[in-house]
């Protein structure tokens, strides 16, 4: 997955600008793949309600590494009928593609032209917006994989996507109770998860990559998707509660050593490096009783950065720690599926290194995003969400600017605030179980801190609002 970067973000805007852009730039991934159902022999229903998100089976066959299977397997043993080798005779690959047209209310800016700008094409055509190859599935005994490569329209490139790589087992303790413990290494805080609560699953599921995205948001809610390396170790007692940690270190794609001219060290030319290990934490409970299910659970990350971007990699570091709350109700009926989920973020700032350099105006800041959705299918055949965002947060002048040169704003906030709110609704179709056909529709009441003339240039927060139309299908 493949960010933007706002191309009028002037220079001494470091870490945390650049952090924010490359978050909310950013639209969220898929989930479900056919490798799945060709692996268990079970139709996709058995682990979604409707694609991404997961039934109480689904967040259990992930927790145990993606290995359960009904394909005729290539096996070795030792004498000891120890198991060497058990490799599927189908190779477990599947494809997916999003085709979408994005319209928002009014249109941007065209800075193309030296003179006076004129507006930009209102409506954007994504064919494909996204592309997908996956590697979903066993690899060996206890081992399996949920592997992803993309091509993203916005910037014409083939890149890792969202991946988990697991080793898991089960166990049985003194009561008879099964204990599954396991180890994640993946690429994406959050994209281990097993609810649809946290930021890599989490509603919206699909989103555009043609709108305009505020300029705040939290650090643990996609802003190192793709940027880093995780190891985290899971324990999942009873199928009912939930505990991980584990950490995260900055492994950019595409980053080039000019002195050694290979993918590393990282030096002063990446932006916002992880200085050491940023800790990850994850604790849920869950209950089940008949159709019914609900979650409710904590998680939270820490990250140190140093911002880079033309400075060394020492002195002094932005902190962020984010903790956050969510919870999930989930009724699944033969014909008549419910949802309801929230998450709220909290992060508290210390930018020591943005606040000495310009960046930022303030040298603590705090953050909040909210986020809570609603969804109803029947017969997983028709179906929609509402759902409701907000980010709010202190204002800083430097870290929210206000347009420097009075021109077209879009992306700037003029008071400095990066208080954002709004509704989301989506109507959904599935002629088919992996065929999806969505119109989703984003009403802003508050953006980058206002209502009206929100960049100081005349723009309102409803200027904004996106109507956002997707063919979504994977086989």
């Amino acid at each position: 997955m493949s960010g933007r970067t706002f191309g009028a973000v002037s220079r001494n805007l470091t870490a945390i600008t650049i952090l924010a852009a490359a978050l909310l730039a950013a639209a969220p991934e898929a989930g479900a793949v056919p490798s799945f159902a060709r692996q268990t022999g079970m139709a996709c229903e058995a682990c979604h309600t409707v694609y991404p998100e997961l039934t109480h089976f689904g967040r259990v066959f992930k927790a145990n590494g993606y290995i359960l299977t009904n394909v005729k397997q290539v096996r070795d043993v030792t004498g000891k009928k120890e198991e060497l080798l058990s490799l599927a005779q189908t190779v477990p690959l599947s494809i997916m593609a999003q085709i979408s047209y994005t319209q928002m209310k009014t249109g941007v800016p065209d800075l193309s032209s030296a003179g006076a700008p004129g507006v930009a094409q209102n409506g954007t055509a994504g064919f494909p917006q996204q592309l997908s190859l996956f590697y979903a599935g066993k690899i060996a005994p206890n081992f399996g994989a949920f592997f992803q490569l993309t091509y993203a329209n916005d910037t014409g490139t083939i890149g890792i996507d969202n991946t988990d790589l697991r080793f898991a087992d089960t166990t049985l303790l003194a009561n008879n109770s099964p204990l599954t413990y396991g180890i994640s290494l993946n690429n994406n805080p959050t994209v281990q998860d097993l609810w649809n609560t946290t930021p890599a699953w989490g509603f919206p599921f699909s989103g555009s990559n043609a709108n305009v995205s505020p300029l705040a948001g939290t650090a643990i809610d996609g802003a190192f998707a793709q940027d880093v390396a995780g190891i985290t170790g899971y324990l999942f007692w009873n199928e009912s509660l939930y505990a991980e940690f584990g950490g995260y270190r900055s492994a950019k794609q595409g980053q080039t050593n000019a002195l050694t001219g290979g993918a590393g060290p990282l030096d002063g030319t990446a932006s916002n490096v992880m200085s050491g290990l940023a800790p990850y934490w994850r604790v849920a409970y869950e209950y089940n009783v008949d159709r019914h299910s609900i979650e409710a659970g904590l998680y939270g990350a820490q990250f140190r950065l140093y911002p880079g971007a033309g400075a060394p990699l020492s002195g002094p570091l932005n902190r962020f720690n984010d903790v956050a709350e969510d919870i999930q109700y989930q009724f699944v009926g033969d014909e008549n599926l419910f949802t309801l989920a929230a998450t709220h973020i909290h992060e508290s700032m210390t930018l020591d290194a943005s606040f000495a350099n310009g960046g930022a105006a303030n040298p603590k800041n705090n953050l909040s995003t909210t986020r809570a959705w609603a969804t109803y299918y029947y017969r997983r055949k028709i179906g929609g969400t509402v759902g409701y965002f907000s980010t709010t947060g202190s204002a800083d002048t430097a870290l929210y600017p206000a347009n420097p040169a009075g021109g077209p704003g879009v992306v700037y906030s003029a008071n400095g605030s990066p208080d954002t709110r709004g509704w989301l609704a989506e109507v959904n179709y599935l002629p088919w179980l992996n065929v999806k056909i969505s119109a989703q529709y984003t009403a802003y009441s508050k953006f980058n801190g206002a209502g009206t003339n929100y960049d100081g240039v005349g723009r309102s927060a409803s200027d904004n609002n996106t109507l956002y139309l997707l063919l979504w299908f994977a086989y």
